[in-house]
């Protein structure tokens, strides 16, 4: 446990530059004391003490406004800078040398079962604000930008950024361009265009056939009355 903590720590010293000693650390990183609090909590969740470990974990959420899920399987070294409003969810797997900052979600949409959370890789970090959601994978040495909301798997080496997030470069490269984020599509009002155009068609094929229907009808009505004659 005390060999953990100090590679904690030592780790807090090389990612956070503001970090000066360790005791301040120990005493005031409230990722840090996240973290702690789950390996006490996943300890009681692998040994079927639901309760016990959910007392723990959201007494940790009450310190330290940062909420894992005890049932979570988290690697060595994982980092939480800042870490209010952080929520990790209860099938959420993150490999090693992970660093989350602030407002960052691993959660779920709703829509699955069993696995509803995603696999972090080694080496990842996300953004603060980022949302990852749903049973999927992000690979290793992966950059999600701030604000990202991943919905699909990302590939190792990449960078995500945007709504819906997208892969901004890959292996170094740039894929594309750069997602805008001041001129971002409107995915509803695309969606709203779309469907103006439909009901315009379907107004011209309705159109189309009352005209034909009518032509059909004069005809008849024509050709009765010269029948009559």
């Amino acid at each position: 446990m005390f060999r953990q903590l100090r590679e904690d720590i030592a780790i807090v010293k090389e990612k956070d530059p503001a970090a000066r000693s360790s005791l301040e650390i120990l005493l005031t990183y409230s990722g840090l004391k996240a973290v702690h609090s789950y390996h006490r909590a996943h300890w009681f969740y692998m040994r079927k003490w639901y309760t016990i470990a959910r007392i723990i974990s959201q007494r940790a959420r009450h310190k330290t406004g940062i909420e894992i899920h005890p049932g979570a399987q988290i690697g060595k070294g994982l980092f939480i800078d800042h870490g209010m409003g952080v929520v990790i969810g209860e099938t959420t797997v993150i490999g090693d040398n992970c660093l989350l900052y602030q407002g960052v979600t691993l959660g779920g949409t709703g829509k699955d079962k069993g696995k509803r959370h995603p696999t972090l890789g080694d080496n990842v970090m996300v953004g603060a604000g980022a949302k990852i959601l749903g049973p999927i994978c992000i690979g290793d040495n992966v950059k999600v930008a701030a604000n990202a909301v991943v919905l699909k798997d990302i590939p190792g080496n990449c960078t995500a950024v945007g709504v819906p997030a997208r892969i901004a470069r890959c292996e170094g490269q740039r894929v594309e361009q750069d997602l805008d984020q001041i001129h971002m599509p409107d995915l509803t009002m695309e969606d709203i265009t779309m469907l103006k155009r439909t009901v315009k068609c379907l107004r011209q094929e309705l159109s189309d056939l009352e005209q034909e229907q009518g032509l059909q009808e004069a005809e008849r009505a024509e050709a009765e009355k010269e029948c009559d004659a």
